[in-house]
């Protein structure tokens, strides 16, 4: 796994104070756009490297993709 990929999961697992804060972060810490961060995260889910590396934050994320599709 990249830098790149450890620093999405590892921006994932934080928690949020408000509105905006992890959109902030994701630009501040990462320099991506958040919709580039989302693209690259749900990429990195499908990845069994990411599921080795971070378990629970992997199978949390498969988990609420998964809930959103069913309601579609």
């Amino acid at each position: 796994m990249s830098v790149q990929d450890r620093a999405l999961l590892a921006l994932e697992r934080r928690s949020w104070a408000g509105p905006g804060a992890k959109e902030r972060a994701i630009r501040e810490e990462l320099g991506i756009a958040p919709v580039r961060y989302y693209q690259l995260l749900n990429a990195l889910i499908d990845d069994e490297r990411a599921l080795r590396e971070d378990p629970v934050t992997v199978n949390r994320l498969r988990r609420v993709r998964d809930a959103r599709r069913g309601r579609r």
